[in-house]
C-alpha cells in the first residue's frame, strides 16, 4: 500500500472514531430566524472580509514590491493577468464584507434602539454621512497632493486627521445613554470600512483598469505607455496605503465591539 493510500485509511478511521464523541455532544442548535440570519450575516462578513484585507495585505507587501524587482518585459506580461483577477476578487470582497457588514451592524441599531424606546435614525444617518464626507475630504487632499514629493507625508496627515475626526463626531453625535458598546464600535470600525470600500472603488480600481489596458497594449502590440501612467500608479500606491494602515484601528474597532467595551457608560 502507498503512503497516500495509508494517509487515507487513517483519515477514514480517524473520522469513523468521531461519530460516538459527536453523537454523545450536547447540541443545542438555536431555531429562530433572527438567530441564524446574524449568524450567516456575521459568517459571510468574515470570509468576505479576510478575501479583502488579505487581497490588501497581498498588493502592499508582496506584489507591489516584487513588481519594481522584475524587468519591464517581465512585468508587462504578468501585471494585466495578475491584477484584473485580484482586483476582481478585491473590489467585489470589499462590496460584500461592508454591505453585510452594515446590515448586521443595522441590526444591532435596532434592537438598541427598541430597548431604549428611541429611534434608530440618527445613528444611522450620521453614520453614513459623516464617513462618506471624510472620504470626500481625504480624496480632495489626495488628488490635489499625489504629484507632489512629500504627497505621502500631505496623504497620511489628511487620513489621520479625518478619521479621528470622523470618529470623535459620530461617537459625540451617538452618546445618549441607549447606545451600546457594540453599535459605537462597529460605528466606528465599519466606518473606517465604508471609507476604505469608497477608496477601492473611487480611486484604486478606477486608475488600476487604465494602467492594466495601457501595460496589456505596451506588452503586446508595444504601445507606449502614456505620459499619465507614472501619476496614476502614484495615485493608486497612495490610496493603497491608505487603506492598509486603515486596516489595523479598523479590526481593532470591530473586535472591540464584543470584546473590549470601551464606550460603557457613555
Amino acid at each position: 500500500m502507498d503512503i497516500s493510500a495509508d494517509l487515507a485509511c487513517s483519515a477514514v478511521s480517524s473520522a469513523v472514531g468521531l461519530i460516538p464523541a459527536l453523537s454523545a455532544m450536547q447540541l443545542s442548535i438555536p431555531v429562530d430566524g433572527t438567530t441564524n440570519l446574524l449568524m450567516i450575516l456575521r459568517w459571510v462578513h468574515f470570509i468576505a472580509g479576510i478575501a479583502w484585507v488579505g487581497l490588501l495585505y497581498f498588493f502592499n507587501l508582496v506584489s507591489t514590491p516584487l513588481f519594481r524587482e522584475l524587468d519591464p518585459a517581465v512585468r508587462g506580461k504578468v501585471f494585466p493577468g495578475l491584477m484584473s483577477r485580484t482586483l476582481w476578487w478585491f473590489r467585489w470582497a470589499s462590496v460584500v464584507t461592508v454591505f453585510v457588514g452594515i446590515w448586521y451592524w443595522m441590526k444591532i441599531v435596532g434592537t438598541d434602539a427598541r430597548n431604549a424606546e428611541e429611534s434608530p435614525g440618527t445613528a444611522i444617518w450620521t453614520f453614513f454621512a459623516i464617513w462618506t464626507l471624510a472620504f470626500v475630504i481625504y480624496m480632495g487632499v489626495l488628488m490635489a497632493t499625489h504629484k507632489k514629493s512629500s504627497a505621502g507625508w500631505f496623504v497620511g496627515i489628511a487620513a489621520v486627521v479625518v478619521v479621528i475626526a470622523a470618529s470623535y463626531l459620530y461617537v459625540t453625535l451617538n452618546s445618549h445613554g441607549w447606545e451600546s458598546n457594540r453599535l459605537l464600535a462597529i460605528g466606528v470600525g465599519g466606518g473606517m470600512g465604508w471609507f476604505m470600500m469608497f477608496n477601492v472603488w473611487g480611486v484604486v480600481w478606477r486608475v488600476q483598469k487604465r494602467l492594466i489596458q495601457w501595460t496589456a497594449a505596451n506588452a503586446a502590440q508595444g504601445t507606449p505607455m502614456p505620459a499619465q501612467a507614472a501619476d496614476y500608479a502614484r495615485l493608486s500606491l497612495l490610496a493603497a496605503r491608505t487603506n492598509f494602515w486603515l486596516s489595523f484601528p479598523m479590526l481593532f474597532f470591530m473586535g472591540a465591539a464584543s470584546h473590549y467595551p470601551m464606550f460603557v457608560g457613555r
